[in-house]
């Protein structure tokens, strides 16, 4: 049986301190990488408003982002300035990661995220709730059959892939390659890509615009309900309204597959991971399942649940933003074009904000993590990501109840993205 300290290796305070004096981004320790959390404990204590070797400012307090977050006049989600000479202005990704939701301010991301968020209303999403559980029961028939498997590969990776290809109207047949596309596009991310990270970026990057140039053409041919069908909203726009560029179509739509990929891939296995850290919370989340008298009820444990995971794991760990003028934040002054690093996993476990915030909670309520998110670039699939979560994790717990690690898993070695690339697990059958 796999011991917690194999999942999440232990940190001296001593060793958190070390780190946290000499913190660089740019620079990161492995031991770092397995468990950041006591040194972002070490940081909030001692320096909470870092600034980093390069000039920028790293925050740590639950607060400081909070004030970012609700700031954006000031503070600017444009990445041209920072991604330029990280990534070449000729590059792919460069074009990619500027032009995409995530990485802009209005007008660009208001004309986009109101066009996504016209295809995730709450109907929509319901609606999406029967083939979700259909999947996730198909995938938990096939694990039991060979009497386990890989809580990311058979699992946690499958689900995403195939509710964003959903809602794009990918075809099933070419669905393989989005999880490399993606995994590589974000892993350039990274605060310090290699050279081999960025060149697997952009081909993916070329590799996935050539697929949907295809896939954009098809749909102006043929289009679907813009009520359930993303690509052909953001293809058609709003009615009498202005329509995104081909550039921007397509951009966003690679952003669409991966942010709706690797976080919610994330955030199953690390939930389900976190089951076995702590069993104790896996008992009481199973009583509390077994007790829930209504749909409903069992509902509201889950969602409790998957915030909590959401909180203690955030699929994202760091965001970042430039300040467009001269300004304060956390009583550091900070000069017009300061770059911000926001660390949302630090954050999250904020002892001003959260209640014994190293302490996993699955009934906490109440829960103002900052996973998803806070003001106008708040997750626009966070209803979905939920819902993902909830079924995912609730239909596998109560399936397999006694589910176990047969071997450490394997984390995915980042400091932007926190997830797992394996999780070799074995079930019993028949023991809930």
């Amino acid at each position: 049986m796999v011991s917690p300290a194999q999942i999440t290796p232990p940190m001296t305070a001593e060793r958190a301190r070390e780190i946290a004096a000499g913190f660089d981004l740019r620079a990161l320790p492995a031991d770092f990488l397995a468990n950041p959390y006591p040194v972002y404990a070490a940081l909030r204590e001692a320096e909470p408003v870092r600034r980093m070797p390069d000039g920028s400012l790293f925050l740590t307090r639950h607060a400081d982002l909070m004030a970012v977050y609700r700031d954006a006049v000031v503070f600017s989600s444009d990445k041209h300035v920072e991604f330029a000479p990280k990534y070449g202005v000729d590059s792919p990704l460069y074009e990619h990661h500027t032009t995409s939701l995530v990485f802009n301010d209005p007008p660009l991301h208001t004309r986009v995220r109101k066009l996504i968020m016209g295809a995730l209303t709450r109907r929509a999403i319901a609606d999406m709730e029967p083939g979700l559980i259909a999947l996730v029961d198909s995938l938990l028939d096939r694990i039991e059959a060979q009497g386990g498997g890989d809580l990311i590969e058979d699992f946690a990776a499958a689900i995403p892939v195939e509710i964003i290809g959903n809602l794009l109207g990918v075809p099933h047949q070419d669905r393989g390659p989005l999880r490399d596309w993606s995994l590589a596009i974000l892993g350039a991310l990274e605060p310090v890509p290699t050279a081999g990270q960025q060149a697997l970026g952009n081909r993916s990057v070329t590799e996935m615009l050539h697929y949907l140039r295809g896939l954009v053409a098809e749909r102006r041919h043929s289009p679907g309900d813009p009520e359930r069908d993303v690509l052909t909203r953001l293809i058609q726009g709003e009615t009498g309204g202005e329509r995104l560029s081909e550039v921007e179509l397509l951009q966003n739509c690679i952003f669409l597959l991966n942010a709706g990929h690797e976080t919610t891939t994330n955030l199953i296995g690390n939930g389900l991971i976190l089951l076995q850290e702590f069993p104790q919370a896996r008992e009481q989340l199973l009583a509390d399942l077994r007790a829930a008298g209504s749909d409903a009820i069992r509902e509201q444990v889950l969602t409790l649940a998957v915030d909590e995971c959401l909180r203690f794991e955030s699929s994202n760990q760091l965001g970042n933003r430039r300040a467009l003028r001269a300004t304060t934040v956390g009583g550091v002054d900070l000069p017009e074009g300061a770059l911000v690093t926001l660390c949302i996993g630090a954050a999250n476990r904020d002892p001003a904000a959260f209640d014994q915030p190293e302490v996993l909670k699955l009934r906490r309520e109440s829960n103002k993590h900052l996973a998803f998110g806070f003001g106008i670039h708040q997750c626009a699939g966070l209803s979905l990501a939920r819902l993902e979560g909830r079924i995912a994790i609730g239909r596998f717990l109560q399936r397999f109840p006694q589910f176990e690690l047969t071997a450490a898993p394997v984390r995915g070695g980042r400091a932007r993205f926190r997830g797992f690339l394996s999780a070799p697990f074995s079930i019993t059958v028949g023991s809930g």
